[in-house]
């Protein structure tokens, strides 16, 4: 009986010990990824600035660990389309865009540990595609509208929760400095307008180490 605890105890300590983020891991997350702007820009056309809506998408993490404590992880996602509009006329026009980013990161704790918080910082690249204004929008005779992309600073906090020796629990709260120029034509004159949208992201989802 003695022998059989023993064995029992020593299975259980390796199922945790071996519940870990360790050294040559890859990490797959997958979840919910809601950006919420922050938006400013310039006066535009004297109507005040530019509003931007929250969108929420499917959020893809990749993460490979170069130490127990050191990972690089890159973040990708389906792409988010945010309706724009001004505060006099409501929505004017919408667009989609792209903000994959590469961070370095330092995970807290030692492998074994089921819970292991982390932070990073790395650079975040945004490209905008498909901008257009709506009816609303060409009835105010504004027309040919594009946006900028961007580079900037991107910063993550996150948690895992090891379930067990290959799936997780994460959440994570990226922050994305994103400045980008918005040009269109209202009434023939071109027009650009300097937008800041450095959105918080927030991201709820489960994952798979290798």
């Amino acid at each position: 009986m003695n022998r059989l605890a023993i064995g029992m105890a020593a299975a259980a300590l390796m199922s945790v010990t071996a519940q870990a983020h360790q050294a040559g891991d890859v990490i797959f997350r997958a979840g919910s990824a809601t950006v919420r702007p922050n938006e400013s820009s310039d006066n535009v056309l004297g109507l005040g600035g530019f509003n931007v809506d929250n969108d929420t998408q499917l959020g893809l993490t990749f993460t490979y660990l170069v130490t127990d404590n050191i990972g690089v992880e890159l973040l990708a996602a389906t792409p988010f389309k945010h309706h724009v509009g001004l505060k006099s006329t409501g929505d004017i026009a919408s667009v989609k865009h792209l903000p994959p980013s590469l961070v370095a990161e330092y995970y807290f704790g030692d492998a074994p540990d089921k819970l292991r918080p982390y932070i990073g910082v790395g650079i975040n690249y945004t490209t905008f595609y498909d901008a257009r204004f709506n009816q609303t929008g060409e009835d105010a005779g504004l027309s040919d509208l594009s946006l900028k992309h961007s580079w900037g600073l991107a910063g993550v906090a996150g948690l895992d929760y090891n379930w067990n020796d290959n799936w997780l629990v994460n959440m994570s709260v990226w922050y994305m400095d994103i400045d980008t120029d918005v040009r269109f034509k209202a009434g023939g004159q071109q027009q650009s307008v300097h937008t800041e949208i450095d959105p918080w992201v927030f991201m709820f989802g489960v994952g798979y180490r290798f």
